[in-house]
């Protein structure tokens, strides 16, 4: 039988990552099989996302002069993290698609709405965004983890590192953005508050995916 494709989404400091282990745990001692991942990826294409955003490799920055309002930054940003995703989804070493038709369930931190959120800031940035992501598969959950934008700055404030989407106007913008995108979605997603105590939000969490099983 083939696993279940679960993916949490959020802003940055919402808490994705702790729900995805919390998850992991409870579906494994109830018999589960499952493995958690994350985008970007430990790929090679992950791996060079996380150079740039590190500032250990440079790419341009500023307006595109051929497209209006694009922004050359979030547009090479938007391609990396599309092959990206294709790569995590069908490489043939630990890919998601090849995890799931053996049976497990994959938890996975930021899919296809991530790039939504974080690389649109105009309606031609979600028509370009749409088009690189339209043919990747839909999961079966998605998980939205609504975190006010003041709380996840608090919580990302003693990170030792930062990148450049984890400030108050870019979060406030993938905010807006994963609105729009929750809007226009036709598949299974449940929204949940990020700022309930952590236990209560893995229990909703649960619940809900526990229903995919019955």
């Amino acid at each position: 039988m083939r696993g279940k494709f679960l993916v949490f989404e959020g802003i940055d400091g919402s808490g994705t990552s702790t729900q995805s282990a919390l998850l992991q745990q409870a579906l494994q001692t109830r018999g589960i099989k499952c493995a958690t991942t994350c985008e970007p990826s430990d790929g090679p294409i992950g791996n060079l996302i996380r150079q740039i955003f590190k500032g250990r490799i440079k790419v341009s920055h500023g307006e595109n002069p051929h497209r209006l309002g694009g922004d050359l930054f979030d547009e090479q940003m938007a391609y990396l993290f599309a092959a990206d995703r294709h790569d995590h989804l069908y490489n043939e070493i630990d890919g998601v698609h090849q995890l799931l038709e053996r049976g497990a369930t994959v938890i996975c931190t930021r899919y296809f709405f991530s790039s939504i959120a974080y690389h649109c800031s105009s309606e031609s940035d979600f028509n370009f965004v749409y088009e690189l992501n339209k043919n990747f598969p839909n999961p079966d959950l998605i998980i939205y983890l609504d975190n006010p934008t003041e709380v996840s700055l608090k919580r990302i404030e003693t990170r030792n590192f930062k990148d450049s989407y984890e400030n108050k106007d870019k979060l406030n913008q993938a905010k807006d953005n994963y609105r729009k995108a929750i809007e226009n979605y036709t598949g299974q997603i449940i929204q949940i508050p990020a700022n309930d105590p952590v236990n209560v939000i893995h229990e909703k969490i649960l619940e809900n995916t526990l229903k995919l099983y019955q």
